[in-house]
């Protein structure tokens, strides 16, 4: 059944124009690079320690400007010879303007944790890193509404919201670098969009410096108003491509006074779905996270010291885990429906678990990691039907394989983990190094899959410069018309993030 859908999406893909088919980065505009009459303006509203460049009277050197124009994967990597760190949204603006005015490229970046190459430059853009605006400017406790620069560094939110007993709606790997305004900026999901939502929902209002240096001020604290267009929702998610987000106000929920978390070993995948909704039902209110690891991440993980390995009892015919978090207002509550679930769940006639058992997100959160150790990893974050992401690890390793690539000198492990509660796989194709012909085997065929399955390509990483192409496989013609003259109406010299999200 999958390889007819992925049949018909070769056939939807080749009915493209060519100019969305096969056209990477491609711009009809032409940017300027920076100069030293840039750079000496740079320098009149700019600290030197604000500036990093190779064209200044103390010019960086190659492996100082390298942290900024690789992203940490080392798959990316840009020609940046400037980077700006500005304090204030006022010098954003008036770094924005001149760029304008001059018709330079700007790359918009946070923590750089980014795994499609949203946030390092194309080519030679300057990049203008947020780091330096990292002040908290108000938190009201009644109402948990935070407003911070864009450069807060997520952890450091979170410890700061938590005497107030409040904590950060989204949570993610990269938190101790991550900052808020890529957070926003790439609507990131991470692991409580189950529990919390989206950033859509929880974010109440921005503050951008748009692309002539006008300053947006949409920092509202209020939860409801409905006076219009929306307008900051278009910067949720756009990468930097309108604008440069430099404060956030978003609504911190109040912290679970219990949370316990359970591993439980599931002898088939196809028990994944019954069980998530025999969960939802008896957990309801307290469930916060319901995360899917396939064996090969799972026995990954353990190879790599993440977590607590399990003994062979307790992974005795285990194809999969599930981790199940609860999060409530009082333990004895959440412990008692929490071991009701699991008598229930091994006392059951046709139990859908093997085991359950106590643990710590560790091993869920090591996986990427572990990842990292391994090798070189291709990574596709995809939305798609939760009963599909078996078959789509599957195939793809399968895929692999008749290609001749699936052996201990090119891709040495296929792994699938994710969110089941919003749809969203992680398909990590580990190697030990980036070659030409891992690359054209994965795509296009892992977006016609995809686009199969009715699903997004990027479920919450963003396009980036890595997807761009892949944009049609997701979107229809209509909808990507739309967004490129919303561009225009933004930013019509093309200098925001350019080659990103759109070609």
């Amino acid at each position: 059944m999958l390889r007819a859908r992925v049949a018909t999406a070769c056939r939807v893909h080749r009915s493209l124009p060519p100019s969305l088919r096969h056209a990477r980065h491609a711009s009809s505009l032409k940017l300027n690079s920076v100069g030293a009459e840039d750079i000496a303006y740079f320098s009149k509203i700019l600290p030197p320690t604000s500036i990093i460049s190779s064209l200044s009277s103390t010019p960086a050197a190659a492996d100082e400007l390298d942290q900024f124009n690789s992203d940490w994967i080392g798959r990316f990597k840009g020609h940046s010879t400037t980077v700006l760190k500005p304090k204030t949204t006022q010098e954003v603006s008036q770094i924005v303007k001149w760029c304008n005015d001059r018709k330079i490229g700007i790359c918009p970046q946070g923590g750089n944790t980014g795994l499609v190459g949203g946030s390092v430059p194309v080519k030679d853009e300057v990049i203008v890193n947020l780091a330096n605006m990292n002040k908290v400017r108000s938190f009201d406790p009644i109402s948990g509404i935070l407003v911070a620069d864009a450069g807060c560094i997520l952890q450091n939110l979170t410890d700061y919201v938590a005497p107030h007993h409040h904590i950060m709606p989204i949570d993610l790997g990269a938190k101790g670098s991550c900052q808020i305004g890529g957070n926003v900026s790439t609507n990131a999901g991470g692991l409580r969009l189950l529990r919390y939502g989206s950033l859509h929902g929880t974010v109440l209002g921005l503050e951008v410096v748009l692309p002539d240096g006008t300053v947006l001020d949409q920092l509202t604290t209020l939860r409801k108003d409905n006076t219009g267009y929306d307008i900051k929702q278009l910067f949720i998610g756009a990468e930097g491509t309108l604008g440069i987000v430099t404060g956030v106000s978003i609504l911190t929920p109040p912290a679970p006074q219990a949370s316990s978390n359970v591993i439980l070993a599931l002898p088939t995948f196809k028990n994944v779905l019954p069980l998530y909704q025999t969960v939802k039902r008896e957990l309801s209110e307290i469930l916060s996270a319901f995360e899917f690891i396939d064996r090969t991440a799972y026995d990954l993980a353990v190879k790599h010291g993440q977590g607590r390995a399990l003994t062979e009892e307790e992974i005795d015919g285990a194809e999969c885990f599930v981790l199940v978090e609860t999060s409530g207002g009082r333990r004895e509550h959440d412990e008692e429906k929490l071991n009701g679930l699991l008598e229930n769940l091994l006392t059951a006639d046709e139990p859908l678990i093997n085991t359950g058992f106590v643990s710590l997100w560790a091993l869920r959160e090591g996986v990427t990691e572990a990842v990292s150790k391994e090798g070189k990893a291709y990574k596709y974050d995809i939305s798609i039907p939760l009963s599909t992401f078996e078959d789509v690890v599957n195939s793809t390793r399968e895929h692999l394989r008749s290609k001749g690539l699936l052996h201990e000198k090119a891709v040495k492990a296929v792994l699938g983990y994710g969110h089941v509660g919003d749809g969203n796989l992680h398909l990590n194709i580990v190697a030990d190094a980036f070659l030409p012909e891992i690359q054209d085997a994965l795509e296009p065929y892992i977006y016609e899959v995809v686009q199969s399955l009715r699903g997004s390509v990027s479920a919450e990483h963003g396009i980036g410069a890595m997807k761009t192409h892949a944009l049609p496989y997701s979107k229809s013609q209509v909808s990507i018309g739309l967004m490129k003259k919303i561009k225009d109406v933004f930013d019509p010299n093309g200098i925001m993030n350019p080659g990103k999200v759109l070609e």
